[in-house]
């Protein structure tokens, strides 16, 4: 495999793989219940760079995920509901293990001739940054 242009990034990966926790507070609050397997919620996480000299290993990266516990829970529960009356109310770092595996990647390849860009969630427009 020796596409063009082959480069990596100075970043990272993290992904939080949700357990069978995860999956039970979904079906459980959801008002019209999916049916969907845990599998099934495994195939598409968000993806999180982080700076390379930030983590250097699957072990500094739970620690690195660990100490921004909450940050990382509530996006994740915010992107299933967005009326928090639906979260659990006593969230605390123990629990966020039970509920989640963290996946970390040191190498991230860009397999893209096109510029990354940067898309500003806070702003009203959503345009994209330009590439710096």
């Amino acid at each position: 495999m020796h596409e063009s242009p082959r480069f990596t990034i100075n970043r990272s990966m993290i992904l939080l793989m949700p357990k069978q926790p995860v999956l039970d507070w979904i079906q459980c609050v959801d008002p019209e219940p999916l049916q969907l397997t845990l599998a099934q919620l495994c195939e598409d996480q968000d993806a999180f760079l982080i700076e390379q000299d930030s983590v250097r290993s699957s072990e500094s990266a739970q620690r690195w995920v660990w100490r921004r516990w909450k940050t990382f829970f509530e996006q994740y529960l915010y992107d299933w509901f967005t009326d928090e009356s639906y979260w659990p109310q006593n969230r605390s770092l123990k629990m966020f293990k039970e509920w989640f595996d963290i996946q970390f990647h040191s190498m991230v390849w860009d397999l893209s001739s096109q510029p990354i860009l940067h898309e500003d969630w806070d702003r009203d427009d959503n345009e994209y940054d330009k590439p710096k």
